[in-house]
């Protein structure tokens, strides 16, 4: 890797870091940096979900005021995500890497598609509570259970736009602030994401290079999303990654 491609893995890092702090899909913005520097798909994923550990935890301190009284939550939907993040990473070294180069555009245009529709889903979240009153948060029952167990699989095989599928499903089926929402969110990605890395380390080839610079630039961004992320522009943000998602698809057809 020459240097001007080791700038921008860690700029990438930067990136990635602050968007999952804030919604999630870093992913579409760090995996296609990987991709063009030659590392083959698997690498790649398997480099990029370790490297991005330390952002999601770095995310997960910057939100902590908003994670206060939440200990039971956090334990009983984080115990499903490492369950569904470890199937996840299972399948990804299971499948063969044909199946894989084969699946993962798919994956990429179902994620940019969660997030052009995010507004959407964000207003008939505000629908849902309006019509809900301000009752006591309730615990989202078995659907929400099954709901985040589904995206942590999806998230430790790949894990583009994860949080965008773990906001919409706790935002649907928890009457509670976004903002904490969003505080459990980088938890359970922080699980998914460590579980997964955990699991590779005995099955995987990593780029060991590759994943310095993601955890070096994703916990420098995992601050900044957490201190600057709720000013951004979401529309400013849902047309980066987009258009880098959408570079990934066609790279990876073109293959």
């Amino acid at each position: 890797m020459g240097i001007w491609e080791a700038v921008a893995v860690f700029t990438a890092g930067i990136g990635a870091g602050t968007i999952n702090t804030i919604v999630g899909s870093g992913t579409l913005i760090t995996f296609p940096v990987l991709l063009a520097t030659g590392l083959p798909p698997i690498t790649a994923n398997v480099s990029n979900t370790l490297g991005l550990v330390s952002g999601s935890i770095s995310g997960a301190i910057g939100y902590r005021r908003e994670l206060s009284g939440q200990r039971q939550r956090v334990i009983r939907l984080g115990v499903t995500a490492l369950i569904g993040g470890l199937a996840g990473a299972a399948l990804l070294v299971t499948l063969p890497s044909a199946a894989f180069d084969a699946i993962v555009p798919a994956l990429i245009a179902l994620a940019l598609v969660l997030v052009v529709l995010q507004p959407r889903l964000a207003r008939a979240v505000q629908r849902h509570r309006e019509q809900n009153g301000d009752g006591t948060p309730s615990d989202g029952g078995p659907l929400l259970l099954v709901g985040l167990l589904s995206a942590s699989v999806y998230g430790g095989y790949f894990g583009a736009a994860q949080g965008v599928l773990y906001l919409s499903l706790m935002g649907l089926l928890l009457n509670d602030d976004l903002q904490r929402i969003n505080a459990v969110k980088n938890i359970l990605a922080a699980v998914v994401n460590g579980v997964a890395a955990l699991f590779f380390l005995f099955v995987a080839e990593f780029d060991w290079y590759a994943v310095l610079l993601i955890a070096v630039g994703s916990t420098l961004g995992g601050q900044l999303g957490a201190k600057i992320g709720r000013r951004l522009p979401p529309t400013a943000l849902r047309a980066v990654i987009v258009a880098v998602g959408t570079a990934a698809i066609v790279q990876l057809l073109l293959r």
